[in-house]
């Protein structure tokens, strides 16, 4: 069944300065920012370790969050999905299939998180409905020989992470792919799809050759102790990079995740383009596979902000959506053969996340059995059934009366799982359960079992709604 669900060299890294983050100074001059080399020979870790999302940081703070930074543009595309999918609260897949009118309140949230991707472009801004933001970061990449003018900042600062924004694309092609006839319906979808070009723009052109992909634009030590506009910005900014030498598979196949989904948001309306972003999407995913390193234990100085606690989710993630652009059957094999037992976690629930992408991977996969899984040979199916047994763990972890119901919520019955940005978890859990919901109502299952208990697919889309 397709999306729609409602229509049938390497040149020498630059790294950024580990400055002190405890003083306000005014912004550095133009002129080239200290760097810091790095280490000769850097310190490699087991796969077991590092791939499966066994590593822990010291600091417990770095673990499913950004110490500094607020995920303003990730939980902003989380909320864009989570508008979306209440609007779907008046879906055509009710039991009657009757259409039923969109309340107004969530097509103005979807509307206005929307306008929050518009607030967080950098590059030359034609047309740009936030009449306070101007053209900035234009010579972004520059010292490169390379465009990365456009993308979007990561908060409050002009710090552009390509991990998390990267994530960002993913989740908001995903909403697109399954719920834009929602999103035209109320006049938002071409606001979506500038904003996913706007990314994906800048992500292509921070993938120059093939094992070669620009990460990072910005000093945030820098950056976070400069009170300025990004249009005034007059100071150099630092390019970061993984290449052969310094691997970073998670960010390489992240990024290879959300150009593989965008692909299929284009390809119907710019088939040119879609190309282009399945080419890079599968170059970014051997480079990725190929030289597997954290890109956390590569270049030391990112732990302070998007440290990742593993890569082996980001593998089975972007191969999953690598399947569905192309249907090319190895990208299966690989989720299901010796990667999926080594990265999988089978019947462990985990939190999606910009980190952790294992519960979208197995809801993901759990649509292939949903809608297509008719003519596939015995064992993939048989591996694939256990993605979906997990994805049903997950929801059954949501639903608040469920005998395997998570205790991690607030007396309201909000899911909180870190003071820091909790919201983030709240909502990519929502908008999980909204698809599984869909994904039932859609295939004509009706019912969901947790420990003898039966739930209906209402009952997930009311835990949605909840959050």
């Amino acid at each position: 069944m397709e999306f729609l669900l409602h229509r049938r060299s390497s040149s020498p890294l630059s790294s950024f300065e580990a400055n002190d983050k405890s003083t306000v100074r005014p912004c550095p001059p133009a002129s080239p920012p200290a760097t810091l080399a790095l280490p000769k020979q850097m310190k490699r870790i087991s796969e077991a370790e590092m791939g499966g999302k066994q590593a822990e940081t010291s600091n417990p703070r770095d673990r499913g969050s950004s110490i500094w930074c607020l995920l303003v543009l990730v939980i902003g595309a989380l909320v864009v999905t989570a508008a979306a999918l209440t609007i779907l609260k008046y879906l055509h897949f009710s039991k009657n299939n009757e259409a039923h009118p969109i309340n107004k309140k969530y097509a103005d949230a979807l509307e206005l998180a929307l306008q929050f991707f518009d607030v967080q472009k950098s590059g030359k801004l034609v047309d740009n409905r936030i009449p306070w933001r101007g053209d900035s970061g234009l010579q972004d990449g520059s010292e490169e020989n390379l465009d990365l003018s456009k993308g979007m900042y990561d908060a409050g600062d002009a710090i552009k992470f390509g991990f998390p924004m990267a994530f960002t694309a993913t989740v908001l092609s995903w909403s697109i792919l399954e719920y834009g006839d929602q999103m035209n319906a109320v006049k938002q979808l071409g606001y979506a799809y500038n904003s996913l070009r706007w990314i994906t723009d800048y992500l292509i052109n921070s993938h120059p050759s093939e094992n070669v992909l620009y990460f990072q634009v910005g000093d945030p030590g820098l950056d976070h102790k400069c009170w300025e506009r990004p249009e005034t910005m007059t100071e150099r900014r630092p390019v970061t990079q993984v290449n052969t030498s310094f691997p970073g598979t998670e960010v390489a196949a992240e990024i290879a995740a959300a150009l593989a989904s965008a692909s299929l948001v284009f390809k119907e309306n710019d088939p040119d383009y879609s190309s282009s972003l399945l080419t890079h999407a599968r170059q970014l995913f051997t480079f990725a596979d190929t030289y597997r390193a954290s890109y956390s234990i590569s270049i030391p100085q990112v732990q302070g902000f998007y440290n990742s606690t593993g890569y082996g989710d980001e593998l089975l993630w972007a191969a999953s959506w690598l399947y569905h652009a192309t249907r090319d059957d190895s990208y299966l094999r690989y989720v299901t053969d010796l990667n999926g037992q080594r990265f999988a976690n089978m019947e462990i629930t985990t939190w999606f996340s910009w980190d952790d992408k294992l519960a979208g991977t197995q809801v993901l996969l759990s649509r292939i059995l949903f809608f297509g899984a008719k003519d596939m040979p015995t064992v993939e199916n048989l591996d694939l059934q256990m993605y979906r047994k997990t994805a049903e763990l997950v929801m059954c972890g949501l639903l608040p009366d469920s005998p395997t119901a998570t205790s991690r919520r607030t007396d309201g019955g909000l899911i909180w799982i870190t003071e820091w940005n909790p919201l983030q978890h709240a909502v990519a859990s929502a908008f999980l359960a909204v698809l599984y919901s869909d994904y039932m109502l859609t295939s004509q299952t009706e019912t969901l079992y947790c420990s003898g208990n039966s739930y209906k697919p209402d009952d997930l889309r009311n835990f949605a709604i909840s959050q």
